[in-house]
């Protein structure tokens, strides 16, 4: 007899089927669920089951499998997806940009014609890392008209990256942006349900949000100055981990800085980024 959890009277959720869902999320997008994530699994896909009127996790494998649209995949992972995030998190990166990368890249690059910057924000969430690079890139060019700027800001979950899309936020979300950032790029606007910001267009010019499964093809090259992967290695497992730093440093410009998560690190992977400080890692 298989271990189970009640959901209701009705519902439960076996070993064979937690092993199929966790397959298949692993074959596609390289999403380690393992036997500790039984509970989260249970309790954010029941909410779809009673939505689709499905009387199993059996029945509702069948149904996204046989979605030839993919939405119903999509849906399965939105909801598996933890979106944890906020502006200016983990400071210490925003300041390394701010005071010693961006000054160097500007000084290597500002003789150019039209000097170029490119950054990518892998796992962008609900949008506020994006734009707290953006400001913080905005913040250090001295002439801003003269520089091609992008910032690609991907994520696997459609439903937050519509989120980061429309760029919205209550006046607790963005508390941690300093008064005068606040004032020079975000909007502050009055609606139905009380006072909201805005991401300015300025903002709004230089960051692309783009889905992304970091475990399929891109459809790119680069090379970036920069990526920001933070708190999203941590739910694969190593070889998945060992492949995804492969490919960064395969995208990233010579002298390209990697960001990684405070509980992440490239130690048990081979790699030839050279380490700069905890998290913070230089390509040659």
């Amino acid at each position: 007899m298989f271990e189970s959890l009640i959901i209701d009277d009705t519902l439960t959720l076996t070993d064979d089927e937690f092993e199929q869902i966790s397959t298949l999320v692993y074959d596609h997008c390289g999403i380690n669920l393992h036997n500790g994530k039984k509970e989260l699994v249970r309790s954010r896909l029941a909410k779809i089951l009673r939505q689709r009127r499905l009387t199993s996790f059996s029945a509702y494998m069948e149904y996204v499998c046989a979605d030839t649209t993919g939405q119903a995949f999509s849906e399965l992972i939105d909801s598996l997806s933890t979106n944890l995030t906020s502006f200016f998190r983990e400071s210490i990166h925003f300041e390394f940009l701010a005071t010693t990368f961006l000054p160097e890249l500007i000084a290597r690059k500002q003789h150019d014609p039209t000097p170029r910057l490119r950054g990518w924000s892998a796992g962008c969430s609900s949008g506020e890392e994006p734009y707290s690079i953006a400001i913080t890139l905005l913040e250090a060019l001295p002439h801003r008209p003269r520089w091609d700027v992008k910032l690609l800001a991907t994520d696997i979950s459609t439903r937050i990256l519509k989120r980061a899309e429309e760029g919205v936020y209550e006046p607790e979300r963005v508390e941690p942006v300093p008064g005068a950032l606040k004032n020079r790029y975000l909007i502050s606007r009055s609606r139905p349900h009380g006072k909201r910001y805005e991401i300015a267009p300025a903002l709004r010019q230089i960051v692309v949000f783009k889905y992304l499964n970091l475990m399929g093809e891109w459809p790119f090259r680069g090379p970036f100055d920069f990526i920001f992967c933070r708190n999203v290695m941590i739910y694969f497992d190593k070889p998945t981990q060992q492949r995804l730093i492969d490919r960064f440093w395969q995208v990233l410009a010579p002298g390209g800085i990697l960001f990684t998560g405070h509980s992440e690190s490239l130690t048990g992977i081979r790699h030839n980024f050279r380490y700069i400080q905890p998290t913070i890692y230089r390509k040659g």
